[in-house]
Formats: C-alpha cells, sequence, structure tokens
C-alpha cells in the first residue's frame, strides 16, 4: 500500500494577491538545494488516523506553531514515490521566522558511525505563486494550482 502524507497548504493576501507559506528541508542532504525543494508543511499518516488531524499535527511539528480555522478541502496528489498527499488550505498568517522545528537524528557523514542532530526543517517563507511554483517540489504544484483555481472563482 502506497504510503500517505497530510499537509497544510498555508495562504494569506498580500495587497490582493495570495502568498503561499513554505518550509524547506532541514538536514545535510537539503543544504544547498533550493529550486523543487521546498515544501508545503507535511508528513506522514497511518490508516487509522484522521488525515486532518495528522496534518495539524505535521504542521505544528514542522513549525512549532499550532493552526485552526476554515480549512479548505483540496484533492489528493500523487508524488513520483507513489505516496499520496493530502491537503488542506488555510487563510492565516504567520511569523516565518518563527518557527521552530522538531528535530531529527541521523549518522553524519555516512558511514562515520557518528549520530548528529538537525532540525526536520531549517526555515520557513512566504512566496508569490509565481516564485512558489518554482520552489516546491514539482508533485505538489497540483496542490498550489487548486488554490489558485479556487482564489480566482
Amino acid at each position: 500500500m502506497a504510503k500517505k502524507s497530510a499537509g497544510i497548504l498555508l495562504y494569506r493576501l498580500k495587497a490582493n494577491e495570495p502568498e503561499i507559506f513554505l518550509v524547506h528541508p532541514g538536514g545535510p542532504f537539503w543544504r544547498n538545494k533550493d529550486e523543487g525543494a521546498w515544501s508545503i508543511p507535511k508528513g506522514e499518516f497511518e490508516d487509522n488516523e484522521d488525515a486532518l488531524t495528522a496534518a495539524k499535527r505535521e504542521f505544528w511539528e514542522e513549525t512549532g506553531q499550532n493552526i485552526d480555522g476554515d480549512f479548505i478541502e483540496l484533492h489528493p496528489i500523487k508524488q513520483k514515490s507513489g505516496k499520496l498527499v493530502y491537503a488542506w488550505a488555510l487563510n492565516r498568517d504567520i511569523d516565518a521566522a518563527s518557527i521552530k522545528s522538531n528535530i531529527f537524528s541521523i549518522e553524519w557523514p555516512p558511514r562515520s558511525g557518528r549520530m548528529a542532530d538537525f532540525p526536520e526543517v531549517d526555515k520557513a517563507e512566504w512566496f508569490e505563486i509565481e516564485i512558489a511554483l518554482k520552489k516546491i517540489n514539482p508533485a505538489q504544484i497540483g496542490l498550489v494550482e487548486q488554490l489558485v483555481g479556487l482564489l480566482s472563482t
């Protein structure tokens, strides 16, 4: 069975133009990657877990901020790996500079026998739609396109 993730596509309107909140993955593999590396805050969940509840939990784990409001359910997208991503859009403004992500440990450098801690997310930013479409993981572009469609109706 394919893995599943749930996340929040946070947006705000600035001068009546939408901006998208994206996070950059932490850790040494992502350190020098930018375009196509950013993501909505999201994470995996189990079959017995409510997807929206999981999305809120993952948002908190990756940003340190609780989120609630009138969520707009988007159609799930499938990433290259086959993972399904369920997402909800929410119009909310938060301070991207104040995020505090959870930490994970990996062996670094590889085969060194030493464990190192890294933040799951090393930074977050607000992007205008045109820039967000370049920064976001290409498989997640469909989520941003759905939001743009909803906002233009």
